[in-house]
């Protein structure tokens, strides 16, 4: 245990890292309980995700970090959670990027603002989709999935997490690049991701956009035939299948993204605290090489290069949705 000299000496050294007097807010962040928020069930990839970085921030940013997972509404919930959270550094928000940069355009309204309601604090990692086919549709590449929908124009079936979600608009924007026409089938009530997987499995849908995550158990027994990755670069997960780009379709982009916020008003003292910790974090080789064995590349911004980022994505967002068709729900 401290002795009260050094305790009253590390005070001392904290108070001068903020100019001689410590927010108070930032000295109950770190001595406090902090809970990280996830839309989406424990078990799953952003999961999985997150409780690596808690673990990691464990004794940097707080004393005890845990993950709390709110699933619901593709993600609407937890975002919706943190925006009522207090101001005050205890509460973050760990997300994929799509509920703050594409549904403020794919929703007619929605319960909170990204932009007015959030801090983005800081990016964790990028990695790609894999664009799947059922292994009883007789497709193995790219370039067979395209010549079949052109062959058959509107009457090939794609699976998405719903209109909106990140897999959803990745397909939309597939389909676009590669200029074919295809019938949207929706999930079905309260079906998640591996429903929707699950369906062109069965053979319910031809393809579909997934997290290579949670589609590589199905790929790995054969259920699922991996034509190609979203990004410029292949994943390590699956280092064999082709990007798209590499695959005919030139130029084609599209990762998933993961990133923290904290609520609006959260004071600049915590913000960039939590901002460094996470680099810090992210930085360590150890942190970095349990993230690749999940197919993540972690990402490297200050916070106010992310807050720029994100708004750049935004923007990229509601330009693919444009352009793709795509009508608010």
């Amino acid at each position: 245990m401290l002795s009260r000299r050094r305790m009253i000496a590390a005070s001392a050294l904290g108070a001068l890292a903020f100019g001689g007097v410590m927010p108070r807010a930032l000295a109950q962040a770190t001595e406090k309980l902090v809970r990280m928020i996830v839309g989406f069930p424990a078990g799953g990839g952003t999961d999985v995700t997150a409780r690596v970085l808690a673990e990691a921030l464990h004794g940097t940013y707080a004393s005890t970090i845990i993950v709390e997972n709110k699933a619901g509404a593709s993600a609407r919930l937890a975002v919706e959670y943190v925006k009522n959270a207090p101001p005050d550094g205890s509460v973050m928000l760990f997300t994929p990027d799509f509920p703050m940069t594409l549904y403020p355009h794919s929703f007619k309204s929605l319960s909170y603002d990204p932009l007015k309601d959030f801090i983005p604090v800081a990016p964790l990692t990028s990695q790609p989709y894999v664009l799947v086919v059922g292994n009883s549709a007789g497709i193995t590449t790219v370039a067979e999935l395209i010549a079949l929908a052109k062959a058959k124009p509107g009457q090939l079936r794609f699976g998405s997490a719903g209109v909106g979600a990140g897999n959803y608009v990745g397909v939309k924007k597939f389909n676009l690049a590669a200029r074919i026409e295809a019938v949207h089938v929706p999930p079905g009530p309260g079906d998640g991701i591996t429903d929707v997987i699950a369906s062109t499995v069965a053979g319910r849908t031809d393809y579909l956009i997934a997290p290579i995550p949670l589609a590589l158990a199905d790929i790995r027994s054969g259920n699922l035939r991996p034509l190609g990755v979203t990004t410029m670069k292949r994943s390590a997960l699956l280092p064999e299948v082709p990007t798209i780009a590499e695959s005919g379709v030139a130029g084609f982009d599209y990762p998933i993204w993961y990133g923290v916020w904290v609520p609006a008003g959260t004071p600049a003292g915590v913000v960039d605290k939590l901002a460094k910790d996470i680099a810090r974090v992210l930085a360590a080789p150890d942190l970095r090489d349990q993230l690749a064995k999940h197919g993540a590349d972690p990402m490297s911004m200050t916070q106010p290069e992310f807050a720029h980022f994100v708004l750049s994505e935004r923007e990229s967002a509601a330009r693919i949705i444009k352009a793709a068709g795509i009508k608010p729900q």
